[in-house]
């Protein structure tokens, strides 16, 4: 079984900074690809940031410049850094793990439970 925590999430104003942790555990053998979306009441789910085991990140472009992903492969966990948050990066922000268990024959994506990120303006 596998588990995603995230944390970090909270109200800040706006051009304040925030970051999100997000833990990925249980049996994995392996994760190639972990990343971070976002939605906003009434809007789909969209990919903030995300970033290879290669190192390779790709953006969205409402945050380029602002938010930086990085991650720790030997502790299974992916950060972003938010800065100069703006009131429209106010959503639920999920991490997901694109990762194979111990066992299993083919990589599959995982989710976390999403945490709250509210930037007043």
């Amino acid at each position: 079984q596998v588990q995603l925590v995230e944390s970090g999430g909270g109200l800040v104003q706006a051009g304040a900074s925030l970051r999100l942790s997000c833990a990925a555990s249980g049996s994995i053998f392996s994760i190639y690809a972990m990343g971070w979306y976002r939605q906003a009441p009434g809007k789909q789910r969209e990919l903030v940031a995300g970033l290879t085991s290669s190192g390779r990140p790709n953006y969205a472009d409402s945050v380029k410049g602002r938010f930086t992903i990085s991650r720790d492969n030997a502790k299974n966990t992916v950060y972003l850094q938010m800065n100069s948050l703006k009131p429209e990066d106010t959503a639920v922000y999920y991490c997901n793990a694109d990762l194979k268990t111990s066992g299993g024959v083919a990589y599959g994506r995982y989710w976390g439970q999403g945490t709250q990120v509210t930037v007043s303006s």
